[in-house]
Protein backbone atom coordinates (compact mmCIF):
# COMPACT_ATOMS: atom_id res chain seq x y z
CA UNK A 1 0.00 0.00 0.00
CA UNK A 2 2.96 2.26 1.05
CA UNK A 3 3.67 1.66 -2.74
CA UNK A 4 0.64 2.73 -4.22
CA UNK A 5 0.29 6.18 -2.54
CA UNK A 6 4.21 7.02 -3.03
CA UNK A 7 4.40 6.37 -6.87
CA UNK A 8 2.40 8.98 -8.07
CA UNK A 9 3.83 12.02 -6.15
CA UNK A 10 7.33 10.56 -6.91
CA UNK A 11 6.62 10.54 -10.66
CA UNK A 12 5.19 13.68 -10.24
CA UNK A 13 7.85 15.06 -8.44
CA UNK A 14 10.37 13.57 -11.27
CA UNK A 15 8.65 14.90 -14.03
CA UNK A 16 8.08 18.46 -12.72
CA UNK A 17 11.95 19.56 -11.82
CA UNK A 18 14.90 18.30 -12.67
CA UNK A 19 16.57 16.37 -9.79
CA UNK A 20 19.40 18.07 -8.07
CA UNK A 21 21.51 17.08 -5.35
CA UNK A 22 19.20 18.98 -2.82
CA UNK A 23 16.23 17.49 -4.13
CA UNK A 24 17.44 14.00 -4.69
CA UNK A 25 18.24 14.77 -0.19
CA UNK A 26 14.43 15.90 -0.20
CA UNK A 27 13.18 12.84 -1.50
CA UNK A 28 15.88 10.18 0.40
CA UNK A 29 14.03 11.73 3.31
CA UNK A 30 10.55 10.55 1.87
CA UNK A 31 11.29 7.78 0.72
CA UNK A 32 13.10 6.52 4.12
CA UNK A 33 10.28 7.54 6.55
CA UNK A 34 10.29 3.96 6.49
CA UNK A 35 13.46 2.45 7.58
CA UNK A 36 13.60 -0.54 5.75
CA UNK A 37 14.34 1.18 2.56
CA UNK A 38 17.77 1.92 1.70
CA UNK A 39 18.72 5.30 0.59
CA UNK A 40 18.53 5.73 -3.36
CA UNK A 41 22.41 5.81 -3.54
CA UNK A 42 22.75 2.62 -1.82
CA UNK A 43 20.44 0.58 -3.18
CA UNK A 44 21.62 1.49 -6.69
CA UNK A 45 25.20 2.26 -6.07
CA UNK A 46 26.56 3.82 -9.75
CA UNK A 47 29.93 3.96 -11.20
CA UNK A 48 31.42 4.71 -14.31
CA UNK A 49 34.66 4.74 -16.09
CA UNK A 50 35.91 6.54 -19.07
CA UNK A 51 38.39 4.78 -21.29
CA UNK A 52 39.50 6.38 -23.72
CA UNK A 53 36.68 6.20 -26.69
CA UNK A 54 34.63 3.90 -24.02
CA UNK A 55 32.63 5.12 -21.15
CA UNK A 56 31.77 2.02 -18.85
CA UNK A 57 28.88 2.55 -16.47
CA UNK A 58 27.45 0.04 -13.81
CA UNK A 59 25.03 0.04 -11.04
CA UNK A 60 25.57 -2.80 -7.79
CA UNK A 61 21.99 -3.17 -7.06
CA UNK A 62 21.37 -4.08 -3.55
CA UNK A 63 19.53 -7.43 -2.76
CA UNK A 64 15.43 -7.03 -2.87
CA UNK A 65 15.56 -4.08 -5.81
CA UNK A 66 15.48 -3.52 -9.41
CA UNK A 67 16.03 -1.84 -12.06
CA UNK A 68 14.00 -1.06 -14.70
CA UNK A 69 15.53 -1.64 -18.12
CA UNK A 70 13.60 0.70 -20.23
CA UNK A 71 13.57 3.51 -18.07
CA UNK A 72 17.11 3.71 -18.90
CA UNK A 73 18.04 7.02 -20.94
CA UNK A 74 21.28 8.06 -22.60
CA UNK A 75 21.89 11.26 -24.07
CA UNK A 76 25.02 13.79 -24.38
CA UNK A 77 26.48 17.16 -25.02
CA UNK A 78 29.06 18.03 -27.35
CA UNK A 79 29.79 14.15 -28.01
CA UNK A 80 28.10 11.33 -30.16
CA UNK A 81 28.19 7.76 -29.40
CA UNK A 82 26.18 4.30 -29.84
CA UNK A 83 23.64 2.82 -27.87
CA UNK A 84 25.41 -0.30 -26.00
CA UNK A 85 24.40 -3.95 -25.76
CA UNK A 86 22.15 -4.84 -23.33
CA UNK A 87 22.76 -8.03 -21.50
CA UNK A 88 19.76 -10.34 -20.46
CA UNK A 89 17.35 -9.11 -18.50
CA UNK A 90 14.24 -10.91 -16.07
CA UNK A 91 11.10 -10.66 -16.61
CA UNK A 92 8.59 -9.81 -13.65
CA UNK A 93 4.83 -8.82 -13.52
CA UNK A 94 5.25 -5.58 -11.82
CA UNK A 95 2.20 -3.57 -10.23
CA UNK A 96 2.30 -0.36 -11.82
CA UNK A 97 4.12 -0.60 -15.16
CA UNK A 98 3.02 -4.09 -15.85
CA UNK A 99 5.43 -7.01 -18.02
CA UNK A 100 8.97 -5.44 -16.88
CA UNK A 101 12.61 -6.35 -18.21
CA UNK A 102 14.36 -5.57 -15.18
CA UNK A 103 18.22 -6.32 -14.28
CA UNK A 104 19.10 -7.64 -10.52
CA UNK A 105 22.30 -7.45 -8.28
CA UNK A 106 24.45 -6.24 -11.20
CA UNK A 107 24.33 -4.16 -14.52
CA UNK A 108 27.40 -3.03 -16.65
CA UNK A 109 26.86 -0.88 -19.94
CA UNK A 110 29.63 -0.14 -22.66
CA UNK A 111 28.78 2.26 -24.63
CA UNK A 112 30.97 3.73 -27.73
CA UNK A 113 32.04 7.20 -27.63
CA UNK A 114 32.99 9.67 -30.74
CA UNK A 115 33.87 13.03 -31.64
CA UNK A 116 33.99 13.54 -27.66
CA UNK A 117 34.68 17.52 -27.81
CA UNK A 118 35.49 19.78 -24.38
CA UNK A 119 33.50 19.77 -22.30
CA UNK A 120 31.19 17.20 -23.37
CA UNK A 121 28.60 15.79 -20.70
CA UNK A 122 27.04 12.40 -20.99
CA UNK A 123 23.46 12.32 -19.38
CA UNK A 124 21.72 9.04 -17.75
CA UNK A 125 18.98 8.27 -16.06
CA UNK A 126 17.59 5.25 -14.42
CA UNK A 127 14.88 4.24 -12.51
CA UNK A 128 14.00 1.38 -9.62
CA UNK A 129 12.09 0.00 -7.16
CA UNK A 130 12.03 -2.03 -4.03
CA UNK A 131 10.33 -5.72 -3.91
CA UNK A 132 9.19 -4.84 -0.83
CA UNK A 133 7.10 -2.41 -2.19
CA UNK A 134 8.47 0.98 -2.71
CA UNK A 135 9.54 2.51 -6.74
CA UNK A 136 11.95 5.53 -6.23
CA UNK A 137 11.90 8.51 -8.44
CA UNK A 138 14.00 8.84 -11.84
CA UNK A 139 17.80 9.84 -11.15
CA UNK A 140 19.48 11.92 -13.51
CA UNK A 141 23.38 11.82 -13.46
CA UNK A 142 25.35 13.86 -15.97
CA UNK A 143 29.06 12.37 -16.20
CA UNK A 144 32.14 14.97 -17.66
CA UNK A 145 33.86 13.73 -20.75
CA UNK A 146 37.72 13.65 -21.31
CA UNK A 147 38.04 15.35 -24.86
CA UNK A 148 39.40 12.80 -27.56
CA UNK A 149 41.77 13.40 -30.21
CA UNK A 150 40.94 12.03 -33.44
CA UNK A 151 43.84 9.38 -33.05
CA UNK A 152 42.46 8.31 -29.96
CA UNK A 153 38.91 8.15 -31.14
CA UNK A 154 39.87 5.29 -33.52
CA UNK A 155 42.46 3.73 -30.87
CA UNK A 156 42.95 -0.05 -31.37
CA UNK A 157 44.17 -3.34 -29.21
CA UNK A 158 47.39 -3.37 -28.73
CA UNK A 159 49.19 -5.28 -31.11
CA UNK A 160 50.35 -8.16 -28.59
CA UNK A 161 46.70 -8.98 -27.70
CA UNK A 162 45.75 -12.39 -29.04
CA UNK A 163 42.04 -12.34 -30.75
CA UNK A 164 40.39 -15.55 -30.22
CA UNK A 165 38.67 -17.79 -32.94
CA UNK A 166 35.02 -16.93 -32.92
CA UNK A 167 35.48 -12.99 -32.20
CA UNK A 168 38.12 -13.36 -35.46
CA UNK A 169 34.91 -15.13 -37.79
CA UNK A 170 32.25 -12.85 -35.72
CA UNK A 171 34.44 -9.98 -37.19
CA UNK A 172 34.74 -11.66 -40.74
CA UNK A 173 31.10 -12.01 -40.65
CA UNK A 174 30.35 -8.43 -39.79
CA UNK A 175 32.10 -7.28 -43.02
CA UNK A 176 29.93 -8.06 -45.45
CA UNK A 177 31.69 -10.42 -47.71
CA UNK A 178 28.07 -12.45 -47.81
CA UNK A 179 29.22 -15.59 -50.33
CA UNK A 180 32.96 -15.98 -49.18
CA UNK A 181 31.88 -15.56 -45.64
CA UNK A 182 28.89 -17.94 -45.77
CA UNK A 183 31.03 -20.71 -47.94
CA UNK A 184 33.67 -20.51 -44.94
CA UNK A 185 31.17 -21.50 -42.54
CA UNK A 186 30.13 -23.70 -44.61
CA UNK A 187 33.76 -25.55 -44.25
CA UNK A 188 33.76 -24.96 -40.52
CA UNK A 189 30.36 -27.09 -40.38
CA UNK A 190 32.22 -29.25 -42.35
CA UNK A 191 34.73 -29.98 -39.75
CA UNK A 192 32.47 -29.96 -37.19
CA UNK A 193 30.46 -32.66 -38.72
CA UNK A 194 33.62 -35.09 -37.41
CA UNK A 195 33.84 -33.79 -33.39
CA UNK A 196 32.17 -35.68 -30.66
CA UNK A 197 29.22 -33.56 -30.33
CA UNK A 198 27.94 -34.66 -33.55
CA UNK A 199 29.28 -38.31 -33.38
CA UNK A 200 25.22 -39.28 -31.71
CA UNK A 201 23.72 -38.31 -35.09
CA UNK A 202 24.92 -40.73 -36.88
CA UNK A 203 23.68 -44.15 -35.62
CA UNK A 204 20.34 -42.44 -35.25
CA UNK A 205 20.21 -41.62 -39.06
CA UNK A 206 21.90 -44.62 -40.17
CA UNK A 207 18.97 -46.56 -37.43
CA UNK A 208 16.06 -44.56 -39.75
CA UNK A 209 17.75 -46.07 -43.35
CA UNK A 210 18.26 -49.43 -42.29
CA UNK A 211 15.05 -49.35 -40.58
CA UNK A 212 13.64 -48.91 -43.97
CA UNK A 213 14.77 -52.35 -45.07
CA UNK A 214 14.71 -53.96 -48.60
CA UNK A 215 11.94 -51.74 -49.59
CA UNK A 216 14.79 -48.69 -49.21
CA UNK A 217 16.33 -47.34 -52.87
CA UNK A 218 18.59 -44.87 -53.25
CA UNK A 219 16.28 -42.34 -54.22
CA UNK A 220 14.25 -43.13 -50.70
CA UNK A 221 17.93 -42.90 -48.91
CA UNK A 222 18.56 -39.72 -50.29
CA UNK A 223 15.25 -38.05 -49.52
CA UNK A 224 15.02 -39.91 -46.16
CA UNK A 225 18.90 -38.23 -45.48
CA UNK A 226 17.77 -34.48 -46.71
CA UNK A 227 15.00 -34.69 -44.62
CA UNK A 228 17.13 -35.55 -41.65
CA UNK A 229 19.46 -33.09 -42.33
CA UNK A 230 17.28 -30.65 -43.06
CA UNK A 231 15.59 -30.88 -39.30
CA UNK A 232 18.57 -30.80 -37.85
CA UNK A 233 19.66 -27.83 -40.14
CA UNK A 234 16.30 -25.30 -39.61
CA UNK A 235 16.13 -26.78 -35.84
CA UNK A 236 19.86 -25.22 -35.28
CA UNK A 237 19.08 -22.03 -37.12
CA UNK A 238 16.20 -21.39 -34.57
CA UNK A 239 17.90 -22.54 -31.83
CA UNK A 240 20.99 -20.20 -32.60
CA UNK A 241 18.58 -17.13 -32.61
CA UNK A 242 17.36 -18.20 -29.60
CA UNK A 243 20.39 -18.69 -27.72
CA UNK A 244 21.43 -15.51 -28.74
CA UNK A 245 18.76 -13.59 -26.77
CA UNK A 246 18.45 -15.65 -23.96
CA UNK A 247 22.62 -17.00 -23.45
CA UNK A 248 23.54 -19.66 -21.21
CA UNK A 249 20.40 -20.16 -19.48
CA UNK A 250 19.20 -21.99 -22.47
CA UNK A 251 21.92 -24.28 -22.80
CA UNK A 252 21.40 -25.09 -19.57
CA UNK A 253 17.70 -25.59 -19.50
CA UNK A 254 18.78 -28.55 -22.12
CA UNK A 255 21.34 -30.32 -20.18
CA UNK A 256 18.46 -30.88 -16.77
CA UNK A 257 18.73 -34.24 -15.54
CA UNK A 258 15.07 -34.77 -16.66
CA UNK A 259 15.48 -33.76 -20.56
CA UNK A 260 18.70 -36.27 -20.37
CA UNK A 261 16.66 -39.09 -19.11
CA UNK A 262 13.59 -38.78 -21.29
CA UNK A 263 16.07 -38.30 -24.11
CA UNK A 264 18.12 -41.68 -23.22
CA UNK A 265 14.93 -43.70 -22.36
CA UNK A 266 13.39 -43.12 -25.97
CA UNK A 267 16.92 -44.04 -27.68
CA UNK A 268 17.34 -47.73 -25.54
CA UNK A 269 14.01 -47.71 -26.64
CA UNK A 270 14.93 -47.47 -29.94
CA UNK A 271 17.79 -49.73 -29.64
CA UNK A 272 15.54 -52.32 -27.67
CA UNK A 273 13.15 -52.10 -31.32
CA UNK A 274 16.65 -52.56 -33.09
CA UNK A 275 17.21 -56.03 -31.73
CA UNK A 276 13.75 -57.29 -32.02
CA UNK A 277 12.98 -57.02 -28.61
CA UNK A 278 9.74 -55.48 -29.55
CA UNK A 279 8.05 -53.40 -33.18
CA UNK A 280 6.97 -50.06 -32.54
CA UNK A 281 3.98 -50.39 -33.90
CA UNK A 282 0.85 -48.23 -34.16
CA UNK A 283 -2.86 -50.17 -33.24
CA UNK A 284 -4.35 -51.22 -36.40
CA UNK A 285 -7.02 -48.57 -36.58
CA UNK A 286 -4.44 -45.76 -36.66
CA UNK A 287 -2.34 -47.86 -39.07
CA UNK A 288 -5.24 -47.82 -41.70
CA UNK A 289 -5.33 -43.82 -41.92
CA UNK A 290 -2.04 -43.34 -41.93
CA UNK A 291 -1.51 -45.63 -44.83
CA UNK A 292 -4.26 -43.74 -46.60
CA UNK A 293 -2.69 -40.78 -45.84
CA UNK A 294 0.80 -42.57 -46.96
CA UNK A 295 -0.44 -43.27 -50.36
CA UNK A 296 -1.23 -39.73 -50.83
CA UNK A 297 2.24 -38.80 -50.37
CA UNK A 298 5.65 -39.39 -51.89
CA UNK A 299 7.89 -40.80 -48.78
CA UNK A 300 5.49 -41.17 -45.81
CA UNK A 301 8.34 -41.16 -43.56
CA UNK A 302 9.86 -38.10 -44.47
CA UNK A 303 8.03 -36.05 -41.88
CA UNK A 304 9.50 -38.82 -39.33
CA UNK A 305 12.86 -38.05 -40.48
CA UNK A 306 12.85 -34.59 -40.48
CA UNK A 307 11.57 -34.70 -36.46
CA UNK A 308 14.35 -36.84 -35.65
CA UNK A 309 16.41 -34.67 -37.41
CA UNK A 310 15.03 -31.82 -35.13
CA UNK A 311 15.40 -33.99 -32.22
CA UNK A 312 18.83 -34.49 -32.83
CA UNK A 313 19.58 -31.12 -33.01
CA UNK A 314 17.83 -30.11 -29.76
CA UNK A 315 19.59 -32.70 -27.78
CA UNK A 316 22.22 -34.72 -29.12
CA UNK A 317 24.74 -31.97 -30.03
CA UNK A 318 24.37 -29.22 -27.05
CA UNK A 319 28.36 -28.17 -27.35
CA UNK A 320 29.24 -24.59 -28.36
CA UNK A 321 31.58 -24.30 -30.56
CA UNK A 322 33.92 -21.11 -31.74
CA UNK A 323 31.94 -21.38 -35.89
CA UNK A 324 28.52 -21.62 -33.93
CA UNK A 325 29.81 -18.77 -30.98
CA UNK A 326 30.82 -16.65 -33.77
CA UNK A 327 27.55 -16.58 -35.35
CA UNK A 328 25.96 -16.23 -32.18
CA UNK A 329 27.71 -12.97 -31.15
CA UNK A 330 27.43 -11.31 -34.58
CA UNK A 331 23.69 -11.94 -33.92
CA UNK A 332 23.72 -10.96 -30.53
CA UNK A 333 26.07 -7.48 -31.49
CA UNK A 334 24.86 -6.68 -34.42
CA UNK A 335 20.79 -7.43 -34.21
CA UNK A 336 20.67 -8.57 -38.10
CA UNK A 337 18.68 -11.81 -37.41
CA UNK A 338 17.68 -12.82 -40.86
CA UNK A 339 21.81 -12.83 -41.80
CA UNK A 340 22.24 -14.74 -38.69
CA UNK A 341 19.56 -17.66 -39.18
CA UNK A 342 21.41 -17.86 -43.28
CA UNK A 343 24.84 -18.35 -41.81
CA UNK A 344 23.44 -21.09 -38.88
CA UNK A 345 21.67 -23.01 -41.58
CA UNK A 346 24.73 -22.86 -43.84
CA UNK A 347 26.83 -23.68 -41.45
CA UNK A 348 24.66 -26.53 -40.09
CA UNK A 349 23.93 -27.89 -43.39
CA UNK A 350 28.53 -28.19 -43.94
CA UNK A 351 27.49 -30.52 -40.58
CA UNK A 352 24.92 -32.45 -42.66
CA UNK A 353 26.51 -32.94 -45.41
CA UNK A 354 28.64 -36.15 -44.37
CA UNK A 355 25.53 -37.28 -42.84
CA UNK A 356 23.96 -36.84 -46.29
CA UNK A 357 26.40 -38.84 -48.07
CA UNK A 358 26.40 -41.67 -45.29
CA UNK A 359 22.35 -41.80 -45.37
CA UNK A 360 22.59 -41.74 -49.12
CA UNK A 361 25.51 -44.71 -49.47
CA UNK A 362 22.44 -46.97 -47.65
CA UNK A 363 20.90 -48.29 -50.99
CA UNK A 364 24.27 -49.36 -51.83
CA UNK A 365 26.48 -49.94 -49.27
CA UNK A 366 23.71 -51.40 -46.77
CA UNK A 367 22.48 -55.27 -47.23
CA UNK A 368 18.90 -55.04 -47.75
CA UNK A 369 17.49 -58.70 -46.62
CA UNK A 370 18.58 -61.86 -45.05
CA UNK A 371 20.67 -62.41 -42.14
CA UNK A 372 23.37 -59.58 -42.82
CA UNK A 373 20.46 -57.59 -42.33
CA UNK A 374 19.72 -58.88 -38.80
CA UNK A 375 23.59 -58.42 -37.96
CA UNK A 376 23.44 -54.81 -39.55
CA UNK A 377 20.30 -53.91 -37.33
CA UNK A 378 21.81 -55.40 -34.58
CA UNK A 379 25.11 -53.29 -34.50
CA UNK A 380 23.03 -50.03 -34.97
CA UNK A 381 20.95 -50.92 -31.94
CA UNK A 382 24.75 -51.33 -29.76
CA UNK A 383 25.74 -47.78 -31.32
CA UNK A 384 22.14 -46.17 -30.16
CA UNK A 385 22.55 -47.61 -26.72
CA UNK A 386 25.71 -45.58 -26.62
CA UNK A 387 23.73 -42.58 -27.13
CA UNK A 388 22.37 -42.46 -23.71
CA UNK A 389 26.38 -43.24 -22.36
CA UNK A 390 27.22 -39.59 -23.99
CA UNK A 391 23.86 -37.72 -22.74
CA UNK A 392 24.15 -39.26 -19.35
CA UNK A 393 28.30 -38.46 -19.00
CA UNK A 394 27.29 -34.40 -18.14
CA UNK A 395 25.51 -35.91 -15.21
CA UNK A 396 27.33 -38.86 -13.87
CA UNK A 397 30.88 -39.33 -12.96
CA UNK A 398 32.87 -40.59 -15.61
CA UNK A 399 33.82 -44.03 -13.70
CA UNK A 400 30.18 -44.93 -14.21
CA UNK A 401 29.95 -43.69 -17.52
CA UNK A 402 33.33 -45.65 -18.48
CA UNK A 403 32.15 -48.82 -16.31
CA UNK A 404 28.82 -49.53 -18.19
CA UNK A 405 30.23 -48.23 -22.05
CA UNK A 406 32.96 -50.84 -21.40
CA UNK A 407 30.52 -54.04 -20.22
CA UNK A 408 28.79 -52.31 -23.68
CA UNK A 409 31.75 -52.75 -26.08
CA UNK A 410 32.81 -56.22 -24.65
CA UNK A 411 28.78 -57.07 -25.14
CA UNK A 412 29.29 -55.47 -28.87
CA UNK A 413 32.73 -57.90 -29.08
CA UNK A 414 31.22 -60.80 -28.26
CA UNK A 415 28.48 -60.68 -30.74
CA UNK A 416 30.92 -59.66 -33.73
CA UNK A 417 32.43 -63.00 -32.69
CA UNK A 418 29.30 -64.84 -32.93
CA UNK A 419 28.35 -63.30 -36.48
CA UNK A 420 32.53 -64.20 -37.43
CA UNK A 421 32.08 -68.08 -36.67
CA UNK A 422 28.55 -68.37 -38.97
CA UNK A 423 30.06 -66.48 -41.93
CA UNK A 424 31.74 -68.68 -44.72
CA UNK A 425 33.39 -66.20 -46.59
CA UNK A 426 37.48 -66.08 -44.77
CA UNK A 427 37.76 -62.12 -45.97
CA UNK A 428 34.92 -61.38 -43.87
CA UNK A 429 35.79 -63.40 -40.99
CA UNK A 430 38.75 -61.71 -40.59
CA UNK A 431 37.75 -58.68 -40.89
CA UNK A 432 35.60 -58.93 -38.25
CA UNK A 433 38.03 -60.40 -36.30
CA UNK A 434 40.49 -57.36 -36.83
CA UNK A 435 37.34 -55.35 -36.06
CA UNK A 436 36.81 -57.03 -32.37
CA UNK A 437 40.64 -57.24 -32.08
CA UNK A 438 40.83 -53.58 -32.80
CA UNK A 439 37.86 -52.63 -30.23
CA UNK A 440 38.96 -55.05 -27.41
CA UNK A 441 42.57 -53.28 -27.35
CA UNK A 442 40.90 -49.65 -27.33
CA UNK A 443 38.74 -51.25 -24.32
CA UNK A 444 41.90 -52.21 -22.34
CA UNK A 445 43.70 -49.47 -23.15
CA UNK A 446 40.40 -46.61 -22.16
CA UNK A 447 40.45 -48.53 -19.06
CA UNK A 448 44.12 -48.78 -17.94
CA UNK A 449 44.53 -44.77 -18.71
CA UNK A 450 41.93 -44.20 -16.30
CA UNK A 451 42.25 -46.36 -13.64
CA UNK A 452 46.11 -46.44 -13.73
CA UNK A 453 47.25 -43.19 -14.60
CA UNK A 454 50.46 -41.64 -15.16
CA UNK A 455 51.86 -40.06 -11.80
CA UNK A 456 52.95 -37.38 -14.05
CA UNK A 457 49.54 -36.60 -15.62
CA UNK A 458 47.94 -37.14 -11.98
CA UNK A 459 50.32 -34.53 -11.05
CA UNK A 460 49.52 -32.33 -13.33
CA UNK A 461 45.84 -32.46 -13.05
CA UNK A 462 45.89 -31.76 -9.48
CA UNK A 463 48.03 -29.18 -9.59
CA UNK A 464 45.44 -27.52 -12.12
CA UNK A 465 43.06 -28.31 -9.96
CA UNK A 466 44.81 -26.76 -6.90
CA UNK A 467 45.63 -23.68 -9.45
CA UNK A 468 42.13 -22.56 -9.63
CA UNK A 469 40.32 -20.19 -7.17
CA UNK A 470 36.83 -21.16 -6.76
CA UNK A 471 34.67 -17.87 -6.63
CA UNK A 472 30.46 -17.67 -6.35
CA UNK A 473 29.44 -14.55 -7.33
CA UNK A 474 30.09 -10.93 -8.93
CA UNK A 475 31.00 -8.90 -6.24
CA UNK A 476 33.75 -11.56 -5.23
CA UNK A 477 34.99 -11.92 -8.77
CA UNK A 478 35.00 -8.63 -9.25
CA UNK A 479 37.26 -8.26 -6.03
CA UNK A 480 39.61 -10.80 -6.67
CA UNK A 481 40.11 -9.37 -10.36
CA UNK A 482 41.17 -6.21 -8.60
CA UNK A 483 43.62 -7.52 -6.39
CA UNK A 484 45.74 -9.27 -9.06
CA UNK A 485 48.57 -8.04 -8.25
CA UNK A 486 50.21 -7.15 -11.28
CA UNK A 487 49.22 -10.46 -12.57
CA UNK A 488 47.07 -11.31 -15.66
CA UNK A 489 43.73 -12.98 -14.81
CA UNK A 490 42.05 -16.12 -16.26
CA UNK A 491 38.29 -16.84 -15.55
CA UNK A 492 37.08 -20.68 -16.27
CA UNK A 493 33.25 -20.16 -16.59
CA UNK A 494 32.64 -24.35 -16.08
CA UNK A 495 29.16 -26.18 -15.77
CA UNK A 496 29.28 -30.25 -14.67
CA UNK A 497 27.31 -30.74 -17.88
CA UNK A 498 29.55 -28.99 -20.59
CA UNK A 499 31.37 -31.32 -22.19
CA UNK A 500 33.69 -29.16 -23.50
CA UNK A 501 34.38 -27.50 -20.00
CA UNK A 502 35.76 -31.22 -18.91
CA UNK A 503 37.89 -31.60 -22.17
CA UNK A 504 39.93 -27.98 -21.03
CA UNK A 505 40.06 -29.81 -17.20
CA UNK A 506 41.22 -33.14 -18.41
CA UNK A 507 42.71 -32.29 -21.62
CA UNK A 508 44.25 -28.80 -21.87
CA UNK A 509 45.19 -27.09 -18.37
CA UNK A 510 47.28 -30.26 -17.13
CA UNK A 511 49.63 -29.77 -20.51
CA UNK A 512 52.93 -28.88 -19.40
CA UNK A 513 53.31 -26.08 -21.90
CA UNK A 514 49.62 -24.53 -20.67
CA UNK A 515 51.36 -24.93 -17.05
CA UNK A 516 54.36 -22.74 -17.78
CA UNK A 517 52.08 -19.75 -18.80
CA UNK A 518 49.22 -20.29 -16.44
CA UNK A 519 51.97 -20.25 -13.54
CA UNK A 520 52.17 -16.74 -14.19
CA UNK A 521 48.33 -15.70 -14.20
CA UNK A 522 46.02 -15.12 -11.28
CA UNK A 523 43.32 -18.62 -11.93
CA UNK A 524 39.51 -18.55 -11.12
CA UNK A 525 36.68 -21.05 -11.72
CA UNK A 526 33.08 -19.77 -11.25
CA UNK A 527 31.12 -22.75 -11.62
CA UNK A 528 27.32 -22.15 -12.44
CA UNK A 529 26.26 -25.49 -13.32
CA UNK A 530 23.42 -24.72 -10.90
CA UNK A 531 22.14 -21.89 -12.77
CA UNK A 532 21.26 -19.44 -9.49
CA UNK A 533 20.48 -15.86 -9.82
CA UNK A 534 23.78 -15.16 -8.60
CA UNK A 535 25.23 -17.11 -11.63
CA UNK A 536 22.90 -15.22 -14.27
CA UNK A 537 23.98 -12.20 -12.96
CA UNK A 538 27.59 -12.80 -13.21
CA UNK A 539 26.78 -14.40 -17.18
CA UNK A 540 24.90 -11.60 -18.26
CA UNK A 541 27.47 -8.60 -16.64
CA UNK A 542 30.09 -10.13 -18.86
CA UNK A 543 27.48 -11.10 -21.72
CA UNK A 544 28.36 -14.25 -21.69
CA UNK A 545 26.26 -16.93 -24.60
CA UNK A 546 27.65 -20.36 -24.12
CA UNK A 547 29.76 -22.81 -22.31
CA UNK A 548 32.70 -23.16 -22.36
CA UNK A 549 33.77 -19.48 -21.77
CA UNK A 550 37.22 -17.96 -20.82
CA UNK A 551 37.81 -14.71 -19.48
CA UNK A 552 40.73 -12.73 -19.32
CA UNK A 553 41.44 -9.64 -17.70
CA UNK A 554 44.70 -7.05 -17.50
CA UNK A 555 46.67 -6.29 -14.56
CA UNK A 556 44.78 -3.06 -14.24
CA UNK A 557 41.40 -5.14 -14.01
CA UNK A 558 39.85 -4.54 -17.26
CA UNK A 559 38.57 -7.05 -19.62
CA UNK A 560 40.44 -7.91 -22.72
CA UNK A 561 37.18 -8.92 -24.79
CA UNK A 562 39.22 -9.79 -28.03
CA UNK A 563 41.20 -12.90 -25.98
CA UNK A 564 37.97 -14.27 -25.12
CA UNK A 565 37.91 -18.10 -25.76
CA UNK A 566 34.66 -19.83 -26.68
CA UNK A 567 34.20 -23.39 -26.82
CA UNK A 568 37.38 -25.71 -26.68
CA UNK A 569 41.03 -25.21 -27.37
CA UNK A 570 43.81 -27.80 -27.53
CA UNK A 571 46.97 -27.17 -25.56
CA UNK A 572 49.45 -26.00 -28.41
CA UNK A 573 46.78 -23.42 -29.17
CA UNK A 574 45.69 -22.22 -25.68
CA UNK A 575 49.72 -22.73 -24.59
CA UNK A 576 50.42 -19.79 -27.30
CA UNK A 577 46.98 -17.83 -26.61
CA UNK A 578 48.27 -17.35 -23.43
CA UNK A 579 51.83 -16.45 -24.79
CA UNK A 580 50.98 -14.02 -26.83
CA UNK A 581 48.80 -12.50 -24.17
CA UNK A 582 51.17 -11.86 -21.65
CA UNK A 583 54.09 -10.53 -24.13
Amino acid sequence: MYKVFVLPFLLWFALVAPVSAQQNSVLNSLLNANDSFLPVEQAFAFDFVQKQNELIVSWTIADGYYLYKDKIKLGGIAVSFSHPSYPASMQIEDEFFGVSQVYFHQLTLRIPLTDVSEDAVFKIQYMGCAEAGLCYPPVTKELPLIALSADQSTVAPPSNVPVSSQNTLAAKLSDGAALATLAGFFLLGLGLAFTPCVFPMYPILTSIIVGQGKQLSNKRAFTLSFSYVQGMAITYSALGLVVASLGVRFQGYMQHPAVLIVASIIFVLLALAMFGVFNLTLPSSWQEKISKVSNNQQGGSHKGAFTMGALSGLIASPCTTAPLSAALLYVAQSGDLLLGAVTLYILSLGMGLPLLILGSSGGKLLPKAGNWMNAVKATFGFLLLAVPLILLERMLPFSYILAIGSLLLLSFIIYLYRVMFSLQNNSAKAVMLILGQLLLSAALYLNLKHWWPATEQTAAVTQQQAGFELVSSLEELQQKIAASEGRYTLVDLYADWCIACKEFEHLTFPKAEVQAQMQKMQLIKVDVTKMTRKDQALLDNYQVLGLPTLLFFSPQAEEISSARVTGFMNASDFAAHLKQLQQ
